[in-house]
């Protein structure tokens, strides 16, 4: 009986053992897979707050593209309005100066059509070279009444040459700002990262308002 006793205990001791055993490795395996699912959600974390960073990124740097190009088209707007008021002074200032010098013909003429080309210049190079060569040409005009007295003291042409000279301050301050915002935009869209930004939505580059002839870069000179 005693024996029987002995074995019986031993055998419940064996019993509790091995359920012990399995309890622990049970909760091993679900330590395992929190582990692994916990891993898993973190990965999945990380991931999508770096899409959510890389798509909030895109947006600003696209909002602030738009920004800078609208100051670009605002900026060339704003000078392309002087300039205009300078093709209005064109007809009067020729019709003033052929009352003087109508064999200067040719020389006249020519300061039309280049005011007309600059009037209809739809690109901004087209504009930007168009416009040196009025200057030019409104130089030679000016030129002109050097050898004729009564033209320089005939009160429409000055009033006209007071016209222009305020025109002209004009039109370089707002080439100044112009240039200044198409630097600022180039900059923008050719640094890194931007630029990848800049290629995906397809901006480019403005060229800015240079004057290319050294003489050209001084303002028509009317005084007298």
């Amino acid at each position: 009986m005693y024996w029987w006793k002995k074995s019986a205990n031993t055998f419940l001791l064996f019993e509790k053992y091995e359920y012990n055993i399995n309890i622990r490795l049970l909760k091993g395996c679900e330590m395992s897979n929190l582990i692994g699912l916990s891993g898993l959600a973190i990965t999945g974390i990380i991931i999508a707050g770096l899409l959510l960073f890389l798509v909030l990124y895109i947006v600003v740097v696209y909002n602030s593209l738009i920004k800078k190009r609208n100051s670009v088209e605002e900026g060339f707007s704003t000078m392309d309005v002087y300039m205009k008021k300078r093709y209005d002074l064109v007809p009067n200032l020729v019709e003033t100066v052929k009352g003087y010098a109508k064999h200067e013909k040719s020389t006249l003429e020519k300061v039309v059509e280049l005011r007309n080309i600059a009037l209809t210049a739809k690109s901004i190079d087209e504009k930007v070279h168009a416009e040196n060569q009025l200057t030019t040409a409104l130089k030679n005009i000016f030129a002109l009444a050097e050898n004729y007295p009564q033209l320089k003291a005939d009160a429409n042409f000055v009033n006209l040459q007071n016209q222009l000279m305020s025109i002209e301050n004009d039109i370089a301050n707002s080439r100044k700002y112009y240039n200044a915002v198409v630097k600022n935009f180039n900059n923008s869209i050719q640094v890194f990262p931007s630029n990848i930004v800049a290629r995906m939505c397809k901006f480019e580059k403005f060229n800015m308002f240079v004057i290319k002839d050294e003489d050209e870069r001084k303002n028509v000179q009317v005084k007298f």
